[in-house]
This record gives structure tokens, C-alpha cells and sequence, in this order.
């Protein structure tokens, strides 16, 4: 195996172009690239789309700031595609005075909608929010005589993900829940930056235990202590 650039957080995100559709990793922060979302802030990129489970926490009373929400904050996206804002006080302002288009998809079909995308398919037949504003502007496949919405495949151009472990090929692990919607975009994207709080050689890692496998990482990041 090959390994793969290990580089600083700030020379990843230089990877990231205006307009492009970014995934990221995590579930309200858990599992998350803090490293790369901050060098992110710094670097400032803007009219990027979103696609994340969630926009992590914001309370404009505690002043409480964490994880993506910090790129909100900042105005940094023009459109967000996530299963739910009830922790972001800032995203529901953006999307409640039109500054933000927000796209709210359940969140198991979000996450099938980012695993067909990596897998080559054109999208997924759900039944979910069949009936609903959910099926507003959608295809209604009707299959032995249950309707289904037909969502489309969901893809991305950079990834941010975070993992537990890593060897310098860019095999990783992931620690328990933090795992979430990790593997999922690392297939969906064009170019897979990961964020591991340890890199070890090449062999050192029991394939048995590899969750998503080299090929489908790009670079490398060594978290800060």
C-alpha cells in the first residue's frame, strides 16, 4: 500500500474551492474534524454547501459555539442539507430571514441518499414522508401497491472526516458512535481529508478491524493534542 500525504490542517483546507459542497462527519460535534473545521473558519471559504447530520450547537444566551457551527456563525454556507437545526439557534435565523437555504431531510434518508451515492446508484425508494411536505417536487414510485418517494443520490466534492486511528495508507478506525456518518461520506466524496487523533505505520492496523479502507482516502491530518 501506497501512503498517503500527510499534511497541516490548513494546507487541507486549501483543497476546499468556493461553491463546493462539503460533507462532514459527525453527529451534534461527536465525531467531527474540530482541526480542520477551524482551519476552515480561518481560511474563511464561503458559498459552500453543507451536507452534515446536523449544524452542531449555537444558544445565543450561554454564547455556546461548537464544531460547524462556527462556520454558520461565520456565514461561510449558502445552502445546508441536514436532518435537523433544534441546537443551532443561528441556522434557524439564517434560514428563517432567507439569508441560508436550509434543506431538512430525515435522517435516515439522508444517510441513504450519501451511502448511494458512494455506491454508484442514482438514488434510494423510501416510504418515508410519503403524504408529507417531505413529497413536495418528488417522484412517487408506487411498488406492489405501497408508494415510495424516490430521493436522489447525494455527493460531494470534500469530505471532513474524523478518526479514532489511521496508518499511513489511510486505513482508519473509528471510536464507537463517533463512527456515525464518517464511512458514509468517505465513499461519497471526490477527495477524503481525515483528521486522526493517532497515524501509525502501514501493517500496524488488524484489517479486521478497518472500517473504511484506504482507497477511498486522499489526505491526512494529525489532530493537535
Amino acid at each position: 500500500m501506497v501512503a498517503k500525504p500527510i499534511v497541516t490542517a490548513d494546507e487541507a483546507v486549501e483543497l476546499i474551492r468556493e461553491g463546493d459542497t462539503v460533507m462532514v462527519g459527525g453527529f451534534l460535534g461527536c465525531g467531527s474534524p474540530p482541526g480542520l473545521i477551524d482551519a476552515l473558519e480561518k481560511r474563511g471559504t464561503r458559498n459552500l454547501t453543507l451536507v452534515c447530520n446536523d449544524t452542531a450547537f449555537h444558544n445565543f444566551k450561554t454564547g455556546v459555539c461548537t464544531h460547524v457551527a462556527k462556520l454558520v456563525a461565520k456565514k461561510q454556507f449558502r445552502k445546508i442539507v441536514v436532518s435537523h437545526i433544534g441546537t443551532n439557534q443561528e441556522t434557524q435565523r439564517q434560514m428563517n430571514e432567507g439569508e441560508t437555504e436550509v434543506v431538512l431531510v430525515p435522517q435516515g434518508t439522508l444517510a441513504e441518499r450519501i451511502r448511494a451515492a458512494g455506491a454508484g446508484l442514482g438514488g434510494v425508494l423510501t416510504p418515508t414522508g410519503v403524504g408529507t411536505e417531505v413529497q413536495d417536487g418528488k417522484q412517487v414510485v408506487e411498488l406492489d401497491g405501497r408508494k415510495y418517494l424516490l430521493e436522489k443520490a447525494l455527493p460531494g466534492d470534500v469530505a471532513l472526516l474524523r478518526a479514532k486511528k489511521a496508518d499511513k495508507a489511510g486505513n482508519l478506525i473509528f471510536d464507537k458512535a463517533a463512527r456515525n456518518f464518517n464511512p458514509l461520506i468517505a465513499m461519497a466524496c471526490r477527495t477524503v481529508i481525515v483528521e486522526a487523533d493517532e497515524i501509525v505505520e502501514i501493517g500496524r492496523l488488524d484489517p479486521e478491524i478497518v472500517v473504511t479502507p484506504s482507497v477511498l482516502v486522499h489526505y491526512l491530518v494529525r489532530a493537535k493534542k
